[in-house]
């Protein structure tokens, strides 16, 4: 286990809403916090839309995949937050959830998918700032 804070990020198909939160998480923390990200019911593929937004702000999730939410990457994570779309994770003691009530960005185009990906930054900074604010200058 490391000593710094760990966020899991969870949708259901993993291929969209939690993949552009784990990102962001990853963009603007740099190596200060852990990030995963998982679902109960992994999809074939990143959302292309997602994939696209991303692109849009500089952050490439091409290469990422849907991944399995497991026992162990909640145990693992100091914070698990679902993305509203009525998944749930393994409750274990002194772990934080947070389920942000996020639009669904599956068979959007990107168009659609934008405000989602900026609500989501917005939520992940706010995070940030709670988990693992800056270092003082």
């Amino acid at each position: 286990m490391s000593d710094k804070p760990s966020v899991l990020f969870v949708c259901v198909h993993n291929a969209g809403r939690s993949q552009m939160a784990a990102a962001w998480l990853t963009h603007l923390a740099g190596d200060r916090v852990e990030v995963r990200s998982a679902g109960s019911d992994p999809g074939a593929a990143l959302n292309p839309a997602a994939v696209q937004a991303m692109a849009e702000v500089g952050i490439d999730i091409s290469a990422e995949a849907p991944k399995i939410l497991t026992v162990d990457a909640v145990r693992e994570s100091d914070v698990c937050v679902t993305m509203g779309c009525g998944d749930t994770c393994p409750v274990f003691p002194g772990k934080r959830y947070l389920d942000w009530k996020l639009d669904d960005p599956a068979g959007q185009g990107v168009e659609a998918v934008r405000p989602i990906r900026d609500e989501i930054k917005s939520l992940v900074e706010t995070l940030l700032r709670e988990i693992a604010p800056p270092p003082a200058p």
